[in-house]
């Protein structure tokens, strides 16, 4: 009996040295990616950069379901410092794939000079005094467009300026924001009683790895302060959740179907909280009244073409099989919109209050707002990537790798186009939820096969 004891208690240990074994080499791979990609994406542009963060994003998957078995502190200290010297080494290299970061440095270095970043185009001559040599000559439409970011992003701008107006500056705050968000999955992982070597699902993603620590998008901060609502509102502070989630939307607006989470069916005072809070925010920009939305209201619209339904898949979709019909754009936006309240709804006064039914349902509900959405970048993606460590499942996996597939920063490439690639992401998003769909009722049949059989007994 004791020889049996102890052959069961050696075997746990080298079982648990194996799988962090595989754990080292899924890192030491996931490394040499990241190294590799710089120099794929100087010589092969953005088809290169997409093949090597696809591959990066399999390694990021098949470390979620080893770091799941492997021994918890070990392994959770090898996640963090991987995820670190990822970041790190990226923290002080030029952008790659996005030059909106020199956008926020501008927007900040304005409102230290005492002007309104929504009032002036940055080509304007009125701020001449403020251009430089590394900043003013990388920022996008500075020409033609006002700022576009909301007040919370700019308040961040402001701030992180105030220490270094400069890029480095800049992805440094935005990295910090990242760390407030693993340490609130750490914080979720714990909740839901499932190892917190999980969160290695967001740690070593590629699309927060380049689109944060490499682009520097403000997504971070939104993504940072949606996290800390949802921790809030799931742990019984509805109101101060709600507070959270408001500023994530005011850092970008991606953030919206989170408040799902925090209200409840008639709750009006709720939506009066968010309403306050949106005011304050906007508060000491409203000198230029509608001019606060900025490029949002004056441009974006028709630039990326949801004016005219050109950008949006299922629309183009739609079209090629039955033709253009007049108002469809109207008719697709509503009808999306309608789903989206209604499923926000559902998810607001579903029965099963746990953190897991709502935490999956939320889940559920950012995934159709991204189906649905014309999105045409790969970082607007970011805010479901909490969700591959939390509830994991192929859906939120696909669509957040193959969101890479959208990258076009690199103009001289040949590329397939847009709408083909977008086909290839949701066509393969779909399939994963059928996939997801026929996996969940397999389970439920073996659950009631199980049940009955233990009534007939």
């Amino acid at each position: 009996m004791n020889g049996v004891l102890a052959r069961k208690s050696t075997a746990a240990p080298s079982s648990g040295s194996a799988t962090l074994r595989r754990l080292l080499i899924l890192a030491a791979v996931l490394i040499a990616l990241l190294a590799a990609t710089p120099l794929a994406f100087a010589a092969g542009g953005d088809n290169a950069y997409m093949g090597f963060a696809l591959a990066t994003g399999l390694v990021a998957l098949a470390a979620t379901r080893t770091a799941e078995h492997a021994p918890t502190p070990s392994a959770f200290w090898l996640i963090i410092v991987v995820a670190l010297l990822a970041r790190g080494a990226l923290l002080f290299t030029d952008p790659l794939l996005s030059t909106d970061i020199y956008r926020y440095v501008w927007d900040g270095r304005m409102q230290a000079a005492g002007i309104n970043p929504y009032r002036h185009v940055p080509a304007d001559e009125a701020l001449v005094a403020l251009r430089d040599a590394v900043i003013y000559p990388h920022i996008n439409r500075a020409d033609y467009a006002v700022t576009i970011y909301p007040p919370v992003a700019q308040m961040f701008f402001f701030l992180v300026t105030r220490f270094g107006e400069g890029v480095t500056a800049m992805k440094l705050g935005l990295l910090l924001c990242e760390a407030g968000t693993v340490t609130i999955l750490v914080l979720l992982l714990r909740r839901l009683g499932r190892p917190v070597t999980r969160v290695v699902a967001y740690a070593w993603h590629p699309l927060p790895i380049w689109e944060i620590a490499n682009s520097g998008h403000i997504d971070a901060l939104m993504i940072a302060l949606m996290m800390t609502g949802i921790w809030l509102a799931l742990g019984g502070r509805r109101g101060l959740g709600a507070v959270a989630i408001t500023l994530g939307i005011l850092a970008k607006p991606f953030a919206a179907p989170a408040l799902a989470v925090a209200w409840r069916p008639w709750d009006w005072k709720l939506p009066l909280l968010v309403a306050l809070v949106a005011l304050l925010c906007y508060a000491p920009y409203l000198s230029l009244g509608w001019g606060v939305f900025g490029f949002l209201a004056t441009g974006y619209v028709s630039e990326e073409q949801l004016n005219t339904g050109d950008s949006v898949w299922l629309l183009a979709l739609w079209r090629l099989i039955v033709g253009t019909l007049p108002g469809d754009v109207i008719v697709y936006f509503a009808t999306s919109a309608l789903a989206l309240v209604g499923m926000g709804v559902l998810t607001a006064q579903m029965a099963d209050r746990s953190a897991c039914a709502r935490l999956a349902a939320l889940n559920k509900l950012l995934l159709l707002f991204l189906f649905l959405m014309p999105l045409n970048y790969p970082w607007y993606f970011l805010v479901a990537t909490p969700f591959v460590a939390l509830t994991g499942g192929a859906p939120a996996w696909v669509i957040t790798l193959g969101a890479v597939l959208l990258q076009k920063e690199s103009w001289g490439d040949w590329q397939m186009p847009l709408q083909v690639r977008k086909s290839i992401l949701y066509g393969a998003f779909l399939a994963s939820c059928a996939f997801a769909a026929w996996q969940a009722r397999r389970v439920n049949a073996t659950k009631v096969m199980s049940n009955e059989s233990a009534d007939t007994r």
